[in-house]
């Protein structure tokens, strides 16, 4: 898209100085050449002879001094072309959206918040940082659920991200199914890294598929899963409702299944990680962030015109028409 820009545009601050250089001329009048006794004589006069156009040179000379300033700030009209290789990074990242996900044991802006809207926050944050990955979302509580294959538009997966809720599928925690949905997802991609970032609350209940059978498939196409356990340690605050309808905190058990978690990563050469309030949980995806870099080639075309000589020519022109007006006889 072409746009207009200024190498210099600091100078342009100079053309607020115009309106105190047209009220400065204004406020300052010639001498009086003449004076009349009464003005009946000034009138009979002055309807005889055109009035000296004072305004319209002032207006000429300030319109070039203008465009002088402009000039100055070096105005160029073109576009530029900026192209960014995809990293060669495909990451699939797994969440999880079983009922546990709603214990208020993390926090969010300084309140206390639910898990989910905490690692939707987080992960939101990730996603931003790695804008040339092409990076998909899966959803799982009883069963997994595509929610954005992989893409490299960011925009529409975070607005598929914000869409996370609990109870979008059946209650449950495949923790299995999960990692073999991201495994089918990233088996056929041929990428420099392939990675799978599962983050969990809880232990494997649901689903057709054990984690470590799931951990295997992946160790054996060469596909990394970092693993996430998300929850205080003992109990945390879980809202539940009561006979009335009336919702209220109980304290829970926490139980994550860190054993299966860790050999899951450990198998498929990843890490586990324990995250236990949200300023672990963001350290956590920015350790994984740093851990998987590549290079990224990035080239820029730039083709802009100069407009300097243009706006030059026509402040010459109104200094030449000034000129012209001022040494023109009035009858």
């Amino acid at each position: 898209m072409d746009s207009l820009r200024f190498i210099h545009p600091e100078l342009l601050w100079l053309l607020l100085l115009l309106p105190v250089l047209a009220l400065l001329r204004g406020r300052k009048g010639p001498a009086p050449a003449l004076v009349f006794s009464s003005i009946s004589v000034a009138r009979a006069i002055s309807g005889n002879r055109k009035a000296h156009p004072g305004r319209l040179l002032g207006l000429l000379r300030l319109l070039a001094v203008g465009l002088i300033i402009v000039a100055m700030a070096r105005p160029q009209w073109g576009n530029t072309t900026t192209e960014v290789e995809a990293s060669g990074i495909d990451i699939l990242l797994a969440v999880d959206i079983s009922g546990s996900m709603e214990a208020r044991d993390f926090t969010l802006h300084g309140k206390a918040a639910n898990r989910l809207d905490v690692v939707k926050s987080v992960v939101a944050k990730f996603i931003k940082e790695r804008p040339n990955d092409r990076i998909g979302l899966v959803a799982f509580a009883g069963r997994p659920y595509m929610v954005c294959p992989l893409t490299l538009d960011h925009d529409w997966l975070q607005r598929r991200l914000d869409s996370l809720k609990v109870g979008m599928v059946e209650d449950g925690t495949a923790i299995g199914s999960a990692i073999a949905s991201g495994v089918n997802r990233l088996r056929d991609r041929d990428s420099k890294s392939r990675i799978q970032i599962l983050l969990t609350d809880g232990m494997n209940n649901a689903g057709k598929v054990s984690p470590l059978t799931a951990a295997e498939a992946a160790e054996t196409l060469g596909i990394k899963v970092y693993t996430i356990g998300a929850g205080t340690r003992g109990e945390a605050p879980m809202p539940v409702q009561d006979q009335f309808g009336r919702k209220r905190l109980m304290r829970v058990k926490v139980d994550i299944d860190e054993e299966t978690l860790s050999k899951v990563a450990e198998m498929t050469g990843a890490r586990y990680f324990r995250a236990t309030d949200t300023r672990s949980l963001e350290k956590i995806y920015n350790e994984i962030n740093a851990m998987e870099v590549t290079t990224r080639k990035i080239k820029h075309f730039s083709r802009y015109r100069e407009l300097f000589s243009w706006l030059v020519f026509a402040a010459l022109m109104l200094l030449t028409l000034e000129l012209f007006v001022s040494r023109r006889r009035l009858p």
